[in-house]
């Protein structure tokens, strides 16, 4: 009897050892910024099985998180805010511009209860809408 349970707990043991710690990333503060490399991020982050924890602001090109990993490997806590606004780009110039289509792109892209959050504010504009608080709570759960 002892021997099989040294042989059980010597499997086990071996199976922890072998077994990734899940690791996570925590956005503290994310002003956005360019779409290209959050894509990147996001993808890398999707392929890891990394959880992705939301800790504070989460603005503009941050927001594709949401669309990116998956809803059930995101949790938010109570610094959290997510800040959405509709896609621009910038000219030669430094004059922003509205991307229409792409608006459109990346709203279709949101889980479908952040979507309905966001048409029932007026849509992708650009005027900066903020989810936060218990409406944010009410879409992904707290973290632990």
């Amino acid at each position: 009897m002892r021997r099989a349970f040294v042989k059980a707990l010597m499997l086990a043991s071996a199976l922890l050892a072998v077994t990734p710690a899940v690791a996570e990333i925590r956005i503290i503060q994310s002003p956005g910024g360019q779409v290209g490399p959050f894509l990147d991020l996001f993808e890398k982050v999707r392929e890891s099985g990394e959880r992705v924890v939301i800790d504070g602001p989460c603005l503009s090109a941050c927001t594709l998180v949401l669309s990116i990993v998956p809803d059930e490997r995101i949790c938010v806590t109570k610094r959290a805010v997510l800040g959405f606004h509709a896609a621009r780009s910038v000219d030669r110039r430094g004059r922003f511009y509205a991307e229409p289509e792409a608006s459109v792109a990346v709203l279709a892209a949101y889980p479908g209860p952040v979507r309905d959050w966001i048409s029932r504010r007026g849509g992708l504009t650009s005027r900066l809408l903020l989810l936060k608080g218990r409406d944010l709570a009410a879409i992904y759960p707290r973290c632990r």
